[in-house]
């Protein structure tokens, strides 16, 4: 019969087998995936954005922060690629064992099955499926389009029912002490998710707690732009079990744009630093 052995990580299935832990989380097979970033922040009304934080963190500033990234030379995918949408909120966490300050992540869009559900299983990051287009890149003016300078965009959507469009017109490379700025500010970030397990035929949950999973960028190149991005309602025909999440998002205004960067460089991802938080 199947037995679950010592030292293993298991996934559902888990009775088909699972991995040795040390093999697994090496720093050195995990770091080994190429990433594309476009991030834009944003300023938005505070009480409505404290709406969505949970009790023991305090917002530090009313700011939601997104970012698009494409994964590709993924190791433990064989090689393969996946997008995604991540939404968070600058936090400090006022817990009873630990004080962090870091990112608490509303919401990740993903377009590949495989890496949500770890995300969601491992690490309480909530990850949840969309189609993801990759960043569409035109890199001239192209006057019949009606598009007066480089630009780079992407959309999310859900049984096609667009819910999400964002864009990046770069105004030039960041260099010297603000390249070096940025490096260490996306280096290593402090991502927490909230890993809510309900439980079986009863209201209420049978774990929930609190994760930080350490992650970030080694920033290779970077430029700066004008960015811009859009919300759209949906209903609940359009996106029955979304459309609370994105309807949320579309209420909160967008006030200021704070930040625009377009990136390249090497995702690092410490599956090893993950820890629960208390």
């Amino acid at each position: 019969m199947f037995h679950l052995q010592d030292g293993f990580t298991y996934w559902m299935p888990a009775h088909f087998g699972g991995e040795k832990f040390d093999a697994f989380y090496v720093p050195e097979f995990l770091a080994t995936q190429r990433a594309a970033g476009l991030a834009i922040s944003y300023e938005t009304d505070r009480e409505k954005l404290e709406n969505y934080i949970p009790e023991g963190f305090e917002l530090l500033t009313p700011e939601v922060h997104v970012l698009f990234s494409s994964y590709t030379a993924i190791k433990w995918l064989a090689g393969g690629y996946y997008n995604l949408i991540n939404v968070a909120a600058p936090v400090r966490f006022h817990g009873k064992k630990d004080q962090l300050d870091g990112e608490y992540v509303l919401v990740t869009w993903e377009n590949k099955t495989a890496p949500i559900l770890r995300g969601r299983e491992q690490t309480g990051i909530p990850k949840i499926y969309a189609h993801i287009e990759g960043l569409h890149t035109i890199l001239a003016p192209v006057p019949e389009m009606n598009i007066p300078n480089p630009l780079y965009s992407t959309t999310a959507s859900y049984e096609g029912s667009t819910f999400f469009t964002m864009s990046f017109e770069p105004a030039g490379p960041i260099s010297g002490d603000e390249l070096d700025n940025l490096k260490a500010q996306m280096v290593s970030m402090n991502m927490i998710g909230w890993r809510y397990i309900p439980k079986v035929g009863a209201p209420g949950a049978e774990l929930n707690q609190f994760v930080l999973f350490p992650q970030g960028v080694d920033v290779e190149t970077a430029q700066q732009g004008t960015g811009r991005l859009s919300w759209m309602e949906q209903t609940v025909t359009q996106n029955p079990v979304q459309c609370r999440i994105i309807n949320s998002l579309a209420s909160l205004p967008v006030k200021k744009v704070t930040q625009a960067v377009l990136t390249e460089g090497q995702g690092i991802l410490r599956y090893a630093d993950a820890k629960v938080i208390e």
